[in-house]
């Protein structure tokens, strides 16, 4: 429908330059939207307002002009007018029951082009830690994220989801000991759980999982494990962490990490599927620990001049690309911190031959925008093909006047 209106409003300029009323260049799209109330018609367009310069003419006096010289067809009921030179369409009945049949006999098909040539998209989203059930705000992202990959889907793009586990770090860690803590409780020990801890019903019902499948065979004397805590919070667990992994050595420690993970990430799957959200890729931040791809990432960034050390730490100049400080990359001891991780995962999406690369997070994420997007550069890959949107709110503010779903593709 949009196509036959610029056909007509095309119709209506064409005539204007044959008569000699105005000399200018036909447009080549005729910008036609949806209007926002009803009684401004069912939609506007502002070529009148576009063309007035190069034909010298007021906007309202062209727009006039343009609608004189309409040809007679059975879409438009009425135009008129409005404000500085915008054109409102008023539509007959004849021109939405004519739809009916098209949409019918499209089916699934009825909106969707060839836009997006294929190119491939990746769309990570939700990507709650594994820590815990999914919440509301997830939700958001998970309706937000599933809604942009169907759209870009429809406009013609090879669009992939992908859900980014994080199951590697001190809160996979936290969530061990704070499982074994509970399985401790199980087989009879009474210990003090820290506040700071993982605290919901659902680690209790993974200890007792542990404890069906294990019976006490884990089970260690509390005296050589919580004698002498740190009473700070942060502290106390870490040393926490550090004792549960030399009593239980790190093949059973990571078998508690493990069992916590799976039967998290199940849980959320299973929500996730009642919600009619499904991922193409589940991808685990463990891989990129386990496998080479931090330290590769590392080095190619060591490679091209970025990296520096200081106070026995391994910084990223990510200064050099607009960040307000340099970050750490590898810490003094050894460990590599979460920027390390999203570096590598990065670089991993791009080389999966990825043409763009679309993140959905939450609003604490918006200082780290230009770290990540300083390593991609760093790395050698265009900053541009890595875009980012908020799913604090289902809207764009006030004066983008789109959707996110629209200006996600528009932006591709």
């Amino acid at each position: 429908m949009r196509q036959e209106l610029r056909d007509l409003l095309n119709f209506s300029i064409s005539a204007l330059i044959k008569e000699g009323v105005i000399s200018v260049d036909i447009p080549t799209n005729v910008h036609i939207e949806r209007t926002r109330q009803r009684d401004h018609g069912d939609f506007a367009c502002n070529i009148a307002m576009i063309l007035a310069k190069p034909a010298r003419m007021k906007p309202r006096d062209l727009a006039s002009l343009l609608l004189s010289r309409l040809p007679q067809n059975t879409l438009i009921d009425r135009t008129e007018v409005a404000g500085p030179g915008f054109i409102n369409i008023f539509l007959t009945h004849d021109a939405f029951h004519k739809l009916i049949p098209v949409v019918r006999k499209a089916r699934d098909s009825y909106g969707c082009s060839d836009a997006g040539e294929q190119k491939r998209i990746l769309v990570e989203f939700v990507s709650a830690n594994p820590t815990g059930p999914l919440h509301v705000g997830h939700g958001r992202g998970a309706a937000y994220g599933d809604a942009l990959v169907r759209v870009l889907r429809a406009a013609g793009y090879d669009a992939a989801s992908e859900y980014y586990i994080n199951d590697a770090g001190r809160q996979m860690d936290i969530l061990a000991v704070s499982v074994f803590l509970r399985y401790l409780e199980l087989c009879g020990e009474e210990c003090e759980f820290p506040d700071n801890a993982y605290q919901g019903d659902y680690v209790f019902d993974i200890a007792a999982s542990l404890h069906r499948d294990l019976g006490e065979e884990l089970r260690q004397p509390l005296d050589g494990f919580t004698a002498s805590l740190p009473a700070d919070g942060d502290q106390l667990l870490d040393t926490l962490i550090l004792r549960a992994k030399t009593l239980l050595g790190k093949e059973r420690f990571t078998q508690i990490h493990n069992l916590a993970r799976d039967t998290l990430v199940i849980d959320i799957r299973k929500d996730l599927s009642q919600f009619r959200v499904t991922f193409d890729h589940w991808f685990s931040e463990n891989t990129l620990v386990t496998g080479n791809a931090v330290a590769r990432a590392v080095e190619k960034l060591t490679e091209n001049g970025l990296m520096y050390e200081k106070d026995d730490a391994l910084w990223l100049r990510t200064t050099d690309y607009g960040d307000e400080k340099d970050r750490v990359v590898i810490r003094a001891n050894g460990n590599h911190t979460y920027f390390a991780t999203d570096i590598a995962y990065h670089l991993d999406k791009f080389e999966r031959g990825f043409d763009h690369a679309i993140n959905i997070w939450g609003a604490d994420h918006h200082g780290y925008i230009k770290r990540v997007k300083a390593s991609i550069e760093g790395l050698g890959q265009e900053p541009e093909r890595l875009q980012y949107y908020w799913c604090n709110s289902l809207y764009c503010t006030a004066t983008e006047k789109r959707s996110l779903c629209q200006h996600a593709v528009a932006s591709l």
